[in-house]
């Protein structure tokens, strides 16, 4: 029986991109949100002390993420995309102060490996040929233990990518969470490899159009409305308890539970989740300058050497995002902001004088990409013990086959959907 009314639980990317299948598919939606505005760790909100609106953190997507990509032509908002156009990804070596960019070639074969001005500087052919060891990775096995880690391409390029994709450090990371990224993009050529991020903001490319798609498929959003317990009886959940009032859930209707996993564990006991996590650090300076030249009109350059890893253009802001932050996130602020304009001025004729700048810490980012990890994330149906039958998950830490991604979270929520549907 397909559910006629579904109650997403939770207005991040998974639960707007479930209730975007659902409602198109003619079941009534309604999402409900703890906080005040939707989008979770995706979103824009309009910082005071900066005086502009930000992103809450800086996300690179690539032409291969077929469910991002299919998600914003859905909403209506891939044009609100900016970056090179290319295949193309501008690095700058803080310890040499020189500039260069990959550039994969667009078919699946990898004739830019032969092109020392496409290829990471100081490599060689059989540099790339040592990644051959990455399509077959053991089970458990970490990044650095699958790859070479010595010499320029694991330095300047390997360690790098490991990092942004699963905000893990390489010597804990496992190795089949990154082939699985680098199957859907760089396995395929360049043509799956264009990156790009929004050129205003999260919200307005991947939030508020959601929203309005939803509400004109006659959903409701829910802002402020904390979900406190899922009342169960027969095996299904029969009743939402909320703060100030509860909402019975009719035979034919169906839950998609869409938070974080520590929020999903404590209202579905004895669900195995994930229960290890990484930090990111993002630095917002308030700036008035175009980008580089340098960079190629990519509006993003790549740091190799210090504290920054990522450096963001856009229209008065400079964006710093930091992965794998875990030995930096209890730092002072000041100090964090500082030891990163130190960074930005290395790639970017700025001013000593630090701007106005904000220090965004997220302590609980993303699952940490570990073996162990990865054996406690279930699939949009919890397990056999928790006997549900009208409750499905979603959300970037359940089972996706990919690290905790805007393509994973997206993907787990249409998993989610589909769920219930076939159901």
């Amino acid at each position: 029986m397909k559910p006629r009314h579904v109650h997403v639980i939770g207005a991040g990317l998974s639960g707007l991109a479930a209730a975007l299948s659902l409602a198109a598919a003619g079941a009534r939606v309604t999402v409900y949100e703890s906080g005040p505005a939707a989008g979770g760790r995706c979103r824009s909100y309009f910082d005071r002390g900066l005086g502009c609106r930000v992103d809450n953190g800086n996300h690179l997507l690539l032409s291969g993420n077929s469910a991002a990509m299919a998600y914003l032509d859905e909403v209506g908002t891939r044009d609100s995309l900016t970056g090179p156009g290319i295949a193309s990804f501008p690095f700058h070596d803080i310890d040499t102060d020189r500039f260069w960019a990959v550039q994969p070639s667009a078919g699946r074969i990898p004739w830019w490996v032969l092109s020392r001005s496409s290829r990471v500087p100081g490599t060689r052919l059989r540099d790339y040929l040592g990644l051959r060891a990455l399509l077959r990775p053991a089970e458990t096995a970490t990044v650095s233990a699958v790859l070479e880690r010595t010499g320029p391409l694991y330095d300047k390029l390997l360690e790098p990518l490991a990092i942004s994709a699963l905000n893990t450090r390489p010597d804990a990371a496992l190795a089949s969470l990154l082939l699985a990224v680098v199957r859907e993009t760089l396995m395929r050529g360049g043509h799956a490899c264009v990156p790009s991020f929004p050129r205003q903001g999260l919200s307005e490319s991947f939030v508020d159009p959601a929203i309005r798609r939803i509400r004109d498929r006659g959903g409701d959003l829910l802002l402020g409305r904390r979900v406190l317990a899922l009342e169960a009886s027969g095996g299904r959940v029969e009743r939402l308890l909320l703060a100030d009032e509860s909402a019975p859930l009719a035979a034919d209707d169906a839950v998609v539970l869409a938070v974080p996993a520590p929020v999903a564990a404590d209202l579905v006991p004895g669900l195995t989740v994930p229960d290890a996590f990484e930090a990111i650090l993002n630095v917002h300076f308030r700036i008035d300058a175009d980008a580089p030249a340098c960079w190629g009109g990519a509006g993003f350059c790549g740091l190799i050497g210090g504290t920054a890893e990522w450096v963001f253009a856009k229209a008065g802001i400079v964006s710093v995002t930091v992965s794998a932050a875990n030995h930096l996130v209890d730092l002072p602020a000041d100090e964090i902001a500082t030891r990163v304009w130190t960074d930005v001025r290395r790639c970017w004729p700025l001013p000593e004088a630090m701007p106005p700048v904000r220090v965004v810490k997220e302590k609980r980012a993303t699952f940490a990409a570990t073996a162990a990890q990865e054996r406690r994330r279930p699939g949009p149906r919890p397990g056999g013990h928790i006997g549900l039958s009208n409750l499905a998950l979603a959300g970037d830490w359940t089972a996706t086959g990919l690290p905790a991604t805007i393509e994973g979270a997206i993907r787990s929520g249409r998993a989610a959907a589909a769920t219930l549907l076939d159901a």
